[in-house]
């Protein structure tokens, strides 16, 4: 059997539909209608002579063959923007307007802007540091450009990586034993406070919740003065302050789905594009 060759765009679409998880999200990643990308599909599943995704009730499932492409599809593109970056990376100029929560600044974020800006310095990044609930909407009013978010729904942004949550508390207090237990927690429409909440009502333990504050440091904070328990990411929890899990009472917890999310009204900035190329190809996971 003879293989046409792959246009970029239909390997685009195809890597799209498999991040974000349907034709409705993946138009707004690659800037085409919803018939656009379904037709992008079919060209490249007539041109490799495959079925490479299969719907169910609610999204896009890969095939085997497709679970094959996927890998291909992702180092062609991103030797693709390599080469673009190559020839065009000099010229890039004007301003981003990037958002990341606390908890992946440092982490995540600090990385990629340590590559990107040697390659661009003509391009200024003007970053936001809130959480991924005032983001959101930021982004979507093109008041950002970029943010690095936890999703609400899985139809949002383009999935890079779980991040795991976790109990803290003081090592020298032992709060979790108290009945009932002093939690911190973020905004009332905050994720981490939703987690903590559910994972603590399914195992109908009795809580409090003692301190609210939207700020990683407050969080942190009230931990240390041994005033509560939180939960936080994984990777912005302090050595110093103890994990807490199973044997103190505390069940699991579920991680988040860290994204990146672009605006409409950026779809024709190059710079936003090398940078949201970079931040995937950087931080997403494999497969």
């Amino acid at each position: 059997m003879n293989v046409q060759d792959l246009q970029i765009d239909w390997l685009k679409c195809f890597v799209a539909v498999v991040d974000t998880g349907s034709l409705t999200s993946a138009r707004n990643e690659v800037f085409r209608s919803q018939s656009a990308v379904s037709m992008q599909l079919k060209k490249l599943e007539a041109a490799v002579g495959r079925q490479l995704l299969i719907r169910d009730a609610r999204n896009h499932q890969l095939t085997h063959d497709g679970q094959i492409l996927l890998g291909y599809a992702r180092r062609i593109l991103d030797l693709h923007a390599d080469a673009q970056a190559a020839f065009t990376g000099a010229e890039l100029r004007g301003r981003i307007r990037l958002g990341v929560p606390d908890d992946y600044a440092a982490k995540y974020l600090t990385p990629v802007l340590k590559r990107f800006a040697p390659r661009h310095g003509s391009v200024e990044i003007e970053l936001h540091c809130e959480q991924s609930t005032s983001l959101i909407p930021r982004v979507e009013q093109g008041d950002l450009d970029l943010a690095l978010i936890s999703r609400d729904h899985s139809r949002r942004g383009t999935l890079l990586f779980h991040e795991p949550m976790v109990w803290v508390g003081s090592a020298q207090i032992d709060l979790w034993a108290r009945d009932p237990l002093p939690i911190a927690t973020y905004e009332e429409a905050s994720l981490a406070r939703r987690c903590a909440i559910d994972s603590l009502a399914l195992q109908g333990r009795n809580f409090k919740v003692v301190y609210h504050s939207s700020s990683l440091a407050g969080q942190i904070a009230a931990v240390e003065s041994g005033l509560a328990v939180a939960v936080l990411t994984r990777c912005s929890a302090p050595e110093h302050l103890e994990i807490l899990g199973g044997a103190h009472g505390l069940g699991p917890l579920r991680p988040m789905e860290v994204a990146v999310y672009r605006s409409r009204a950026s779809a024709r900035s190059k710079s936003v594009d090398s940078l949201h190329g970079l931040l995937i190809k950087t931080l997403r996971i494999s497969g």
